[in-house]
This record gives structure tokens, C-alpha cells and sequence, in this order.
């Protein structure tokens, strides 16, 4: 059992967290015609707006109500009343998805109320959901921001239903899956016969395509007519421990059952995510899913030769820490050091001695004389500095293409993970054998007199 810490610096000297606002934008990115809303001020946004474009390089819709000092002061009714009406008249959107930033939760402003007072004096919005979630970015992160994002779309949006859709299952997804895993689930549920709902979906809107025509609105991603007909579905699949509030709220309100998976990367986490979908759909395992956990097995006998026995550092949000380090103490690996983001029941399980929430500089204090370094792009110079290789993962990965479409879920995914750390150690011929399995230098000395002899 690992033992919790928080950091008690004064100030937190390189971040490794993102915030809830940022968090609830990115859920929202996963529905269709929807445009987020921060209700801050522009440099908020603009924040945000940044690091998302240098991760997907992809166009963000994203829009602010612009609050300034006075109306900071005075209360922000105006500014959301105007966002509101110039956002439906320009981008026309079938959902604005508005979340509070550290400037109005301060000042306390009252949006809920504030909606149902704009629903009154203009009756044209009436085609148009409202969505808002308090998500003050001085508590909590990045994925805590992701599901009070998504459980705000189920209590507004989700309907209950009569009767069940035999074959329907709900799917929500943690935002530790990249666009490109939700992708790899999608065509493992439906493999089985089932007909999955994902919300949100971010693969529709962030997978990385091309249109023909432009829209200033998300274009892919869950529908409204999608979301409202989670009620009748059989079961939830909640993808991560964040999503276990989401997946109560949901059950509460359709009275769904859920099933939480941890994790979905690594042997153990996609076998029991396989056998969950055969007994739900009555049908056996398909052959190719039988031949991939084959070749998984055959990747794990290879790469344990280079990946078992190495001292691992990672810094990530608490599911994708877990993901990350389950699937890598499966290989042998020792994880040296954990540093996280925000409380989660799963910390106190992880595969390692101690967890500290913290920043990058507590991550690069522990990783001195590792072997290897997992977290995402703002992590590079520390890594430069200690002179050890860096596995990029998480958001922002705005060093390096396809962040978007990576997968390191199921059998598939975790083999192409495991081969991307394997091969980093490979890159170093030294490294790539363990130092408890090297020799002593003195076993690979050659006495020179009886070498020429």
C-alpha cells in the first residue's frame, strides 16, 4: 500500500496540473455542435485555447464571456446574457456548455440562476441546451474539471427510459483516453454485437480529420439525441475512477447499473475488460482478440528482458498514473517515484512505495539516478537535465505528432506501449539490460598477456 503525501511548498515551482476549467472544456470539445463556454476573463480562455490547439493541432472552438474588473464587481449576468445570444446568433450551436473559472467562483456569481433568467427574457434560445458546471480552478484538476463536466451533461441532458435497449451500453470515458483509444474501444464493443454510447466522445471531434465544409462549433463527437437515450440502456461503463460519480449520477437518474474498470491498459485490466463485454453480450470472445492477447503475451515475454528491473519515475493524473503503472509492473518494472495531480481512492494502491501530490520539481527531485521518466511535455527539461530518457504521456504533447491518436488500451494497445518503452532502453545499449542483472566490470576484464599469447 502506497502512502499519500501532499506537498506542502509554498509555491508550486513547475506545474504538472492542469485545471478544472480546462478540464470541463475538453469534456465538453466531446459533443456535437456544442461550443464551451468559460465564464472568465479572456486570458483564462486564451490559456486554454493555446495548449489545446499545440496538442491536437487541431481548431478549438472555445469562447469566454470576457468579464473585466467591473463586471467582475458588479456580477456577470450581462456578459453570459450577451455570450449566450451572440454565440447562438453567430456559431448557431445546438449546446453551450458553460464552466466557471477561479475569477467567478470567487466572486460567487449565480449561473444557474443566471441561465434561467436569460431562458425567460429571450424564448429564442429555447432550441438551444445550456449546460454550466462550477468548476473553480484554485481546488482540484484537470480530470476532477473532466467528470463534474460530464456528470452536469447527464443531470441536463439524459432522459429516463420506459424500456431497455438490449444491446445498448453506456460508455464514459476518463479523459486519460486519447481520442485514438476511444476509437480502439469502440471497435472492441461492437465486435460483440453491443451498440456503445459514448459521452463525451472526443474521438468524433478531435480524432484528426479533414472536412469540406467549416463549422464554428464541435463537428463529431455524442449527440443531444444520443445523450438523451443513456436511460435505456443495459449497463455503464465507467472508464476510470473519475467517472464513478458520473456513473452513479447516471444510475440515479435512469436507474442504469455501472461497472467501473480501473484501468485498460495492461494483461489483467483488458482481460477483465474483454470478459465484462462476453458476459453482457452473450457472445463469445472473438478470434482476433483471442490472437491479440496471444501476441500481447508474446510482447511481454520480449520486452521484460528490457523493461523488468528498471527504476520508473511518473508524473500524471491519478487514472492515467494507475494505467501507466499496473501495466508496467506487470513487466517487472519498479515504480520509483509517483507524482500526481489531485486525491483519488487509487493512490493509495498504486505499485509504489509513495505518492506524492505534487509538482514537476518533486518529480525531478525523486527521478535523480532513475532510468526513465513518464509525463507529459512540460517534463522535457527536467529529464534534459538529469540526463535520462523521457516517455511523453498525458496532455499537453506538443513536442511530438499524433498525441491525439496514441493507444495504449487493450490487448493492442498495451503491446504497442510496452514496445515503445522497451525500445527506449534498447536505444541505450548500457541501459537496456537492468543494472541488478550486469556483471561486475571486473568479470568483463581481459588480461591483456594471455589475450596476445
Amino acid at each position: 500500500m502506497a502512502l499519500v503525501k501532499l506537498s506542502h511548498k509554498a509555491a508550486t515551482v513547475n506545474p504538472l496540473k492542469m485545471s478544472q476549467p480546462l478540464g470541463a472544456s475538453y469534456a465538453f470539445l466531446g459533443m456535437n455542435r456544442c461550443m464551451p463556454v468559460m465564464h472568465g476573463s479572456q486570458g483564462c480562455t486564451s490559456f486554454g485555447l493555446v495548449l489545446l490547439v499545440r496538442h491536437f493541432r487541431e481548431a478549438i472552438p472555445l469562447q469566454t464571456t470576457a468579464m473585466n474588473e467591473a463586471t467582475t464587481i458588479m456580477g456577470g449576468y450581462d456578459n453570459v446574457e450577451k455570450a449566450i445570444l451572440n454565440i447562438r446568433a453567430r456559431a448557431k450551436p445546438e449546446l453551450i456548455a458553460i464552466c466557471s473559472t477561479g475569477l467567478t467562483e470567487t466572486k460567487g456569481d449565480d449561473v444557474h440562476g443566471y441561465l434561467k433568467l436569460i431562458r425567460q427574457a429571450h424564448p429564442e434560445v429555447a432550441d438551444t441546451a445550456l449546460v454550466y458546471v462550477s468548476t473553480p480552478d484554485f481546488i482540484g484538476a484537470f480530470q476532477d474539471g473532466w467528470a463534474h463536466a460530464v456528470t452536469a451533461l447527464i443531470e441536463a441532458l439524459v432522459e429516463p427510459a420506459s424500456a431497455r435497449r438490449a444491446r445498448q451500453v453506456n460508455v464514459l470515458p476518463g479523459c486519460h483516453l486519447t481520442p485514438g483509444d476511444i476509437e480502439e474501444l469502440r471497435e472492441i464493443i461492437e465486435a460483440f454485437g453491443l451498440n456503445p454510447i459514448f459521452l463525451p466522445d472526443v474521438s468524433g471531434s478531435l480524432g484528426g480529420h479533414m472536412s469540406d465544409e467549416f463549422s464554428p462549433t464541435t463537428m463529431g463527437g455524442t449527440t443531444l439525441a444520443d445523450a438523451r437515450r443513456m436511460g435505456a440502456a443495459v449497463i455503464t461503463l465507467a472508464l476510470g475512477e473519475q467517472m464513478r460519480s458520473c456513473a452513479e449520477a447516471l444510475e440515479a437518474r435512469t436507474g442504469v447499473p455501472f461497472t467501473v474498470f480501473e484501468g485498460l491498459s495492461g494483461l489483467a485490466a483488458s482481460d477483465r475488460f474483454i470478459a465484462e463485454l462476453a458476459q453482457i453480450s452473450g457472445v463469445a470472445v472473438p478470434a482476433k482478440y483471442r490472437r491479440q492477447r496471444s501476441q500481447l503475451q508474446d510482447a511481454m515475454l520480449d520486452a521484460h528482458f528490457f523493461v523488468g528491473g528498471k527504476r520508473i519515475v511518473i508524473g500524471a493524473e491519478p487514472d492515467l498514473l494507475w494505467a501507466l503503472s499496473t501495466a508496467l509492473s506487470e513487466l517487472g518494472a519498479t515504480i520509483s517515484a509517483a507524482v500526481t495531480t489531485t486525491q483519488s481512492p487509487l493512490l493509495e494502491r498504486l505499485p509504489t512505495q509513495e505518492v506524492l501530490i505534487g509538482d514537476l520539481e518533486d518529480l525531478e527531485e525523486r527521478a535523480k539516478g532513475r532510468d526513465l521518466m513518464i509525463t507529459h511535455s512540460h517534463g522535457r527539461q527536467a529529464a534534459e537535465r538529469l540526463g535520462i530518457p523521457l516517455h511523453r504521456a498525458g496532455l499537453p504533447m506538443f513536442d511530438r505528432l499524433g498525441a491525439g491518436q496514441r493507444v495504449t488500451v487493450g490487448y493492442r494497445g498495451t503491446r504497442e506501449f510496452l514496445f515503445e518503452i522497451g525500445n527506449i532502453f534498447l536505444s541505450n545499449p548500457h541501459e537496456a539490460t537492468p543494472a541488478s542483472w550486469r556483471l561486475p566490470e571486473a568479470a568483463h576484464a581481459v588480461e591483456t598477456p594471455i589475450a596476445a599469447h
